[in-house]
């Protein structure tokens, strides 16, 4: 089973993310486990404070170490026992960090366990990235107000590659990314709609002929919308 423990300041927002869909039926078949972390828990004084000035000047406030590190210590703390730490990893959701991609996806979800960092405000404290995160992680080249929606993409993203959540695993692998190349164009009944027809070697019955006009729809679809991909 993989645990996931989400650091934040608003564990409410994820009561609805893994109440539905895939990420429940995970959940319900004991394939995956949430747990939002209130970083206030953890806060640095009575008045729940958990961010200050940065140093140096500017505007907006910074997340404090302090908080952050007891936060992910309490979830090391409270693992399994057979939760092994070199099969867990701490990603900090981060403007600055590498790009969410399928292949990082494929290799979270053979962790036993991830403890997600939310950032919020203008930063987190350095020293949380250079010294208790195992990696930055962003989900695009935008800045969100804080990183619970990108661990909710990165959830989301890693969960259904879980062998048994989705019904046809099969369907996994012919998503775009898997192969390294966009998934080829899908269709289904009626057959034709508003004078627009499916093509007709999806109906053909012939499933090499399906295969090879999927794999040449996949390369053309990639070489229009995404030939980085092809480098």
């Amino acid at each position: 089973m993989l645990q996931i423990d989400i650091i934040t300041l608003f564990p409410d927002y994820f009561k609805g993310v893994v109440a539905a869909g895939i990420l429940a039926r995970a959940a319900q078949a004991g394939l995956a486990s949430y747990r939002a972390v209130h970083l206030r828990d953890f806060a640095v004084d009575k008045h729940g404070t958990v961010d200050d000035y940065p140093f140096g000047g500017g505007a907006g406030m910074v997340l404090r170490p302090e908080p952050v590190f007891e936060a992910v210590e309490w979830c090391r703390q409270s693992a399994a026992a057979e939760t092994a730490a070199e099969n867990s990893r701490i990603v900090l959701l981060s403007a600055r960090g590498e790009k969410l991609d399928q292949r990082r996806c494929e290799r979270y979800s053979l962790c036993d366990r991830l403890i997600l960092i939310c950032g919020h405000y203008k930063d987190v404290d350095e020293r949380v990235a250079q010294h208790l995160a195992d990696e930055e992680i962003r989900v695009g080249d935008y800045v969100l107000s804080g990183g619970e929606p990108a661990a909710a993409v990165l959830i989301d993203a890693v969960v259904r590659l879980l062998p048994g959540v989705l019904g046809d695993f099969d369907s996994a692998l012919g998503d775009s990314f898997s192969e390294g190349l966009l998934g080829a164009p899908h269709y289904t009944r009626p057959r034709e709609y508003r004078g627009w027809r499916v093509p007709e070697v999806l109906i053909s019955g012939d499933h090499e002929k399906i295969r090879r006009w999927r794999q040449e729809q996949s390369e053309k679809m990639t070489r229009e919308r995404r030939p980085d991909l092809l480098e």
